[in-house]
């Protein structure tokens, strides 16, 4: 069997930056032993598969070692690929998830993200999640997965956590996040639990970031950087219970896999 593949580096204007996808277009469903083993095979932090369902798609996630309910750069990615590449022609795109129905639209470069707003409370840190942090955050908030809030963009840079250290806590990764130098805010995203130390550019975490920025600075639109070594830029907006993440992605490669 023969199926088309495609990397697209995704929230970014240029090859070799943003955060990477694979995405897995599909005439029907496979098997999740041989989905999981394809995604495996790509050992990039998301491979996204998608086949066509009524109106839209049903789309699914998958790590190099498990699924998982959300992933905005992968979904970005998929949607440029329908957009640009499939030629698919309405000016939105409705995909069914895990995370219910997402819609995703184009105008100009920017591809646009509607998700699920999660809101995160305050929570007192744990002494190993402050172990592993050489700075003591200001504030820790938590909702699934980990925020860890700092004061300034150069501390978000520098820092290097003990990033096997997440793995002791009950949290789908941790967050580390602080208001920027020339945008809004800025983040980083670890999440050793589900095979990925760092996410270059996380729109999942942008779900969790824009509801807690968007109150603290008292703006509805924002503008982020994910400041990984890749790095990432995104458009946001709080659309109380939804969140809309906008960015830019580039066509890498195109291929065929066999199997």
């Amino acid at each position: 069997m023969k199926l088309k593949l495609y990397q697209i580096d995704a929230f970014t204007n240029s090859v070799f930056g943003g955060n990477p996808a694979a995405v897995c277009p599909l005439s029907e469903w496979l098997d999740d032993v041989t989905i999981l083993k394809i995604a495996n095979e790509n050992n990039l932090s998301e491979t996204a598969f998608f086949v066509e369902e009524k109106e839209g798609y049903r789309i699914r996630w998958f790590t190099p070692n498990s699924e998982v309910d959300l992933c905005g750069h992968a979904t970005l990615a998929s949607s440029f690929v329908l957009f640009n590449i499939l030629g698919y022609e309405k000016s939105k795109i409705e995909f069914y998830s895990k995370s219910g129905k997402l819609t995703v639209g184009q105008k100009d470069d920017l591809i646009s993200l509607n998700f699920p707003a999660r809101n995160s409370k305050t929570i007192e840190p744990s002494k190993i999640l402050l172990d592993a942090l050489p700075i003591k955050p200001s504030e820790v908030l938590f909702n699934k997965t980990t925020i860890c809030v700092f004061d300034n963009e150069e501390q978000i840079k520098l820092m290097q956590p003990e990033i096997r250290e997440f793995l002791k806590l009950d949290t789908h990764g941790v967050i580390i996040t602080a208001p920027g130098g020339n945008v809004d805010f800025v983040s980083r995203f670890f999440a050793p639990d589900v095979g990925v130390d760092e996410d270059p550019v996380t729109g999942y975490a942008h779900t969790l970031l824009i509801p807690y920025w968007a109150k603290k600075l008292n703006k509805q639109k924002l503008h982020a950087l994910q400041v990984s070594k890749r790095g990432g830029e995104l458009f946001c907006e709080s659309l109380e219970d939804r969140v809309k993440i906008s960015g830019r992605a580039v066509l890498y490669l195109e291929g065929t896999i066999t199997i």
